[in-house]
């Protein structure tokens, strides 16, 4: 099993070496390290392979020597402003006092102004949150003090403290626990160590993550405004279109006493969604509720819990066996896409499905662009399964009503100029944090290309953004 460290280590030589002989000397295999000194001098990350015993004794043995971040939570940094004369050894007296209390200066910035005074503004790290009044009334003993609201910018990337500042954001955006906080870490670390190989700046990383978590919690309760019409099929029958800010479109037919929905979104809109499904259903509780999935990405299959069946393809089922027994699934088994799709799940809220409900279609057998699984019929119209190559992620689903002349593309086609700007704003993050969005570009763009050819005329249902007609010529 695999387990992540997070380590604060001296910095001065050697430092690694100690942490090197306990990893090795207890039988673990140290499979990735990341340490950056611009982001902090003392922070490092080891992901070491090991079995469960050998963890423990790793971890008592680099806790023994002080090297695990412990009681991160009440660690924190403090801005302050000084006022101090302009003149030769104004702010020794301040020295002092932060040394006497062993304070480090993780930022320190003054510049003259023309004045009889200069303005000091300094980052302590306080290690122990308990000396902050002691240390703020000494100082404001020999000089005008001001603590101002400080936010996350550059200059404080330069700091020891950023990578807990960076995680007692994510805790308090999203109510975090301290495992959640510490997951979010490290996986984040893991997705600015991508990024960075590509020579894009680590602040970027973390701001985008922090946007996004901000972006999903910031639409939640009555801010959670999805864009909601229906679509008139035939006589008697019309599709419930649902666009949420954030997260899968959501489509639903009604037939009789059930309902068929197509995706579900993500996990975290579960009651504003339910909500919305007793608005338009009123006798929601009571009707049979199936579901077809296109794919098992999280932000398509966050609400599978609400159904009695869901039909999948093999290799969707495949999937979410993977995520039950503790596995990486099939997006997570891509280098690229990994720390995103851990990052979505703890942001997002999502939950595996119960694999009692959910139901195969059928298996892919060939290697064509998209290859008939199977069918299954709800109320008086047939749908069909086809299963591409896995151009967006493997297991990905195109499903067909041509009774109804529907199309239900998954991320297979994403309909970008019907995005609303609240949908334009998101759907910048993920190809950023994810180098794109596909599994195999060439792959998606073949079987998009095939689909938009095979079925003039249908209404195409997208992934994200609005439906439209598939004219020939669009």
């Amino acid at each position: 099993m695999r387990k992540t460290y997070i380590t604060r280590m001296p910095d001065k030589a050697g430092a690694f070496l100690i942490a090197s002989r306990i990893i090795s000397g207890c039988g673990g295999n140290i499979v990735r390290v990341n340490y950056n000194k611009a982001l902090d001098t003392h922070t490092l990350f080891i992901e070491v392979s090991a079995a469960a015993g050998q963890h423990a004794q790793i971890e008592e043995k680099l806790s023994a020597c002080g090297y695990l971040a412990g009681g991160e939570s009440d660690k924190r940094i403090l801005m302050i402003v000084l006022t101090l004369p302009d003149h030769p050894g104004a702010v020794t007296p301040v020295l002092e006092i932060l040394d006497r209390h062993q304070v480090n200066i993780s930022y320190i910035s003054s510049q003259e102004n023309g004045t009889p005074c200069q303005h000091f503004k300094m980052g302590l790290f306080i290690e122990n949150p308990r000396e902050i009044t002691q240390l703020i009334e000494e100082i404001s003993r020999i000089c005008e003090i001001h603590i101002p609201h400080y936010e996350v910018t550059d200059r404080l990337l330069d700091g020891t403290v950023f990578y807990i500042t960076f995680a007692n954001t994510m805790r308090g955006i999203l109510s975090l626990s301290q495992e959640q906080t510490n997951a979010v870490l490290i996986h984040a670390n893991s997705l600015m160590q991508l990024l960075d190989e590509q020579q894009k700046s680590p602040l970027q990383t973390f701001d985008y993550i922090r946007r996004f978590a901000k972006f999903v919690q910031d639409r939640k309760g009555a801010a959670f405004r999805p864009s909601v019409y229906p679509v008139e099929l035939e006589e008697g029958c019309r599709l419930l279109v649902i666009e949420p800010p954030c997260g899968s479109n959501l489509y639903v037919l009604e037939e009789g006493d059930a309902l068929l929905f197509v995706d579900c979104g993500f996990a975290c809109y579960r009651d504003e969604m339910l909500a919305l499904f007793h608005r338009h259903f009123p006798r929601f509780s009571e009707m049979e509720k199936i579901a077809f999935i296109t794919h098992a990405d999280v932000d398509h299959a966050g609400l599978l819990s609400l159904f009695d069946a869901v039909y999948m393809s093999r290799s969707c089922y495949e999937n979410f066996c993977a995520e039950q027994a503790g596995a990486p699934n099939f997006r997570e088994r891509n280098p690229l896409h990994a720390p995103y799709c851990a990052l979505s799940k703890i942001i997002s809220g999502y939950k595996p499905p119960d694999l009692s409900r959910c139901m195969v279609i059928g298996t892919k057998e060939d290697g064509t662009p998209l290859s008939r699984i199977g069918s299954h019929r709800f109320g008086r119209w047939q749908f069909d399964f086809f299963e591409g190559n896995g151009g967006h992620v493997k297991g990905e689903t195109v499903i067909v009503s041509r009774e109804l002349q529907l199309l239900f593309t998954g991320d297979i086609y994403v309909n970008i100029k019907g995005f609303s700007k609240e949908q334009q704003e998101f759907n910048r993050l993920a190809p950023f944090l994810m180098t794109g969005v596909d599994s195999n570009p060439d792959e998606a763009r073949n079987c998009r290309e095939l689909l938009l050819e095979k079925y003039p005329g249908f209404l195409l249902c997208p992934g994200h953004g609005a439906v439209r007609r598939n004219a020939p010529d669009a």
